[in-house]
């Protein structure tokens, strides 16, 4: 079973796909994919460290809150009591898979950087030096 260490606001977590997490809060909507930062690919007695051509595709499920969490603070003897309370937004994603990034995906976004071959490359304009003669 292929696994990957991904990185998700500041944090690692060890992935399989289909897996469901619960991180710190994305700025991507729910329904949304994104690609997080691949650290490791590990299984079936392989392992890699930091593989390029690797891509683990993640989409958020949705947003939520996580367990309240009381602080109280108490003085003894002098009558000081303060209660807070904090709940940190949390986003639920899922891993939908583990895979290595098509190369044609790669040859495509080449041949749309380079201009075609009808329409030459324009180039900027050269600037002319000012001289004491030309003023």
């Amino acid at each position: 079973m292929t696994y990957a260490i991904i990185s998700v606001g500041g944090k690692q977590h060890r992935v399989r796909e289909g897996e469901w997490l619960l991180v710190d809060r994305l700025p991507y909507d729910e329904g949304k994919t994104f690609h997080p930062d691949v650290l490791f690919l590990g299984g079936d007695g392989e392992a890699e460290i930091a593989p390029k051509g690797v891509q683990v595709t993640a989409r958020v499920v949705g947003h939520e809150l996580g367990e309240k969490i009381r602080i109280g603070k108490y003085k003894a003897k002098k009558g000081y009591r303060r209660h807070n309370g904090f709940r940190s937004r949390l986003s639920r994603i899922e891993i939908e898979s583990i895979a290595k990034k098509a190369a044609a995906k790669k040859a495509e976004a080449k041949s749309e950087a380079e201009p075609s071959a009808e329409e030459p490359a324009k180039k900027p304009a050269a600037r002319r030096k000012k001289t004491e003669e030309s003023e």
